[in-house]
């Protein structure tokens, strides 16, 4: 252990004379104070708070990705190509204590800039609403808003049902010899679930719609407020594209079959108009929310609108969690970057050059910002180039990090969403331990089957 301390320390050393830490360090030292206090957003401090973090965490992430990468891949490189390393494996250490020498110096600064630039964001969005002066009224918006970390309870789905429409509706078209031929099946099939979901959405004029809600839990039923998030989509966009709708709120439960009262919370009626396709909340007193964790959501849509109004996205969110909590679960998501990063970098650089060994990363860096959205563009080929996919990329796309959708932990801090302790063990189960370990360990391989130098006699 003490000869891959003294590698990590000396790779640490040498990572500190490099111009790009140096500039790493200096842009974010700059960049982020100044993005913190010019900030505009929406002009409310909620979107001034929403638009910093998120620009502030991507440039931090980017940022420390590009760094990581940089000196995982330059360290052993570099004392190839200057023959330090001669010195080095003369002395009474194994070739597997190199490496992990390596990847624990760039771990360990990983960790002391991801924690000084993290601290720097979250005293700037700390200080932000006292830099711009913000009323009480815009600090409790923020505070419920922004600072919090809320659990999303999605509208129950019958999928079963659904997924038994399309089946039939589907049999019923192939029967009639009434398939479209320009799609393969599952792309029909797609088409098809995409309408029936929509069917079941759709609300006529002068309809409404109930969701009912169990085990919604908010910390504080008294003092808290929940949010209603939702989208309007319309069969017809009014000319003014806003759509009129009637809310009811809370525990509709009245008696039951003995006459005995149910009901301990009001509901809460709201009439707003609002957007077509656009996300809004409706913000209302955690008392809506009955004792065991009953809610009922019920959407009316008004004859005025003269369309079908489809209410899509309705969510239920409530805090459940701080704020300091979920944004630390953030850097531990933004950390298993920089480490399967780190393993990449020094695995690679036990085989390739500098130049090569950055741009295998950087390759890699750029997939995975996007490995969800190749992955659904390779699931929508046909049979036979999907097969073929399925053997090739697809192994391959797997053993890349996945650095968006759901590990993005940015939008979550934005739409003040909690992080789930069971996304970061994930994250770490397969990015850290998995992924991580089998390219340090090819690189361990690699590096001691390398042949470093000639004895010529």
């Amino acid at each position: 252990m003490r000869s891959i301390w003294v590698v990590a320390r000396n790779t640490i050393s040498q990572a500190m004379r490099l111009k790009v830490a140096l500039l790493v360090i200096m842009m974010l030292v700059i960049l982020l104070p100044l993005m913190g206090l010019d900030v505009t957003g929406d002009g409310t401090l909620k979107g001034k708070l929403q638009t910093f973090a998120y620009n502030a965490l991507m440039l931090m992430s980017i940022m420390l990705c590009l760094f990581t990468i940089v000196i995982s891949t330059y360290s052993l490189t570099n004392e190839l190509k200057n023959k330090q390393l001669f010195l080095v494996i003369t002395k009474p250490i194994c070739r597997f204590q190199i490496i992990c020498g390596k990847l624990l110096g760039v771990i360990v600064l990983d960790i002391f800039m991801l924690a000084m630039f993290a601290g720097v964001i979250y005293c700037l969005m700390m200080f932000m609403p006292y830099f711009f002066k913000a009323n009480e009224i815009d600090k409790l918006k923020a505070n419920n808003e922004f600072f919090s970390a809320r659990t999303i309870r999605e509208v129950p789905v019958d999928m079963d049902m659904i997924k038994e429409a399309v089946n039939k509706r589907y049999e019923l078209r192939q029967k009639a010899g009434d398939l479209p031929t320009d799609m393969t099946k599952q792309q029909i099939m797609q088409e098809f679930f995409n309408q029936e979901l929509n069917k079941d959405k759709a609300v006529l004029p002068g309809g409404r719609k109930k969701w009912v809600f169990n085990n919604v839990k908010p910390v504080n039923r008294k003092d808290e407020y929940i949010f209603i998030r939702y989208k309007y989509g319309v069969e017809v966009t009014p000319p003014d594209e806003m759509i009129m709708g009637a809310w009811a709120i809370g525990d509709d439960r009245k008696a039951d079959e003995y006459g005995l009262q149910q009901s301990e919370t009001p509901v809460y009626p709201v009439i707003r108009k609002d957007a077509v396709n656009k996300v809004r909340e409706i913000p209302v007193p955690a008392g809506a929310v009955a004792a065991d964790g009953y809610l009922a959501l019920e959407f009316v849509n008004p004859y005025e609108n003269g369309t079908t109004v489809m209410p899509q996205e309705v969510q239920v969110l409530y805090r459940s969690g701080t704020f300091a909590a979920n944004y630390c679960r953030a850097a531990l998501i933004i950390f298993a970057r920089l480490i399967f990063l780190a393993a990449l970098g020094v695995s690679l650089s036990t085989w390739l050059s500098f130049p090569v060994a950055v741009l295998v990363c950087m390759v890699a860096f750029v997939t995975g910002m996007m490995n969800g959205f190749i992955m659904e563009s390779f699931d929508t080929l046909g049979a036979g180039a999907g097969f073929i996919y399925s053997l090739t990329f697809k192994p391959l796309l797997w053993l890349l990090p996945r650095f968006d959708g759901q590990y993005n932990p940015t939008n979550n801090i934005v739409g003040a969403e909690v992080i789930p302790w069971l996304l970061v063990g994930k994250t770490y189960a397969f990015m850290v331990a998995v992924k991580s370990a089998i390219l340090t360990l090819l690189g361990i391989w690699f590096f001691s089957n390398r042949e470093i130098a000639k004895i010529i006699v």
